[in-house]
């Protein structure tokens, strides 16, 4: 019979950077949204990512526009080669920072060249807040909980589990 592997421990003054680290690695996170009694899941590309705090640009006739309409809930899911894993789980919001959106598009030719102008009424941006951050190294089945350096000023009327 197969071992767990055995979970080191952590400080966890070092989670933060580990969990950053394997950001980098799996740079396509898994985003799961809620669509009525059903879990939805699709790998994004997240155009930039501050500490925890993800954007996404999407296209509005994408279903999960509809989604996170209805539940701003979301929880992005990192997994990296190595096997560790990064779960973020935070509220989604339409970015509408002017000069955020600008620097965004600026930084993405991929995004100038698929939309052609910043102004197409087709795209918006989501931020992706982070409520909880959780740190998995491979596949030793414990997560550690991630302290945020801030307070996130979203208000959750439910735990996140």
């Amino acid at each position: 019979m197969k071992t767990v592997p055995a979970a080191e421990p952590i400080a966890e003054s070092d989670l933060r950077e580990r969990a950053l680290a394997t950001m980098q690695l799996a740079r396509f996170p898994i985003l799961s949204t809620v669509d009525g009694p059903w879990p939805r899941a699709r790998p994004v590309s997240p155009v930039l990512t501050e500490g925890f705090v993800v954007y996404v640009a999407n296209l509005k006739r994408y279903h999960k526009t509809q989604e996170l309409a209805a539940n701003p809930r979301a929880e992005l899911c990192y997994f990296a080669e190595n096997h560790h894993q990064v779960r973020i789980s935070g509220l989604a919001g339409e970015e509408r920072d002017p000069e955020l959106i600008r620097s965004i598009w600026a930084a993405n030719p991929l995004l100038r060249k698929y939309l052609g102008e910043i102004d197409n009424p087709d795209w918006n941006l989501y931020r992706i807040t982070p409520c909880r951050v959780r740190y998995m190294e491979e596949w030793a089945l414990i997560y550690h909980e991630v302290p945020l350096e801030e307070p996130t000023g979203q208000e959750v009327d439910q735990p996140v589990p």
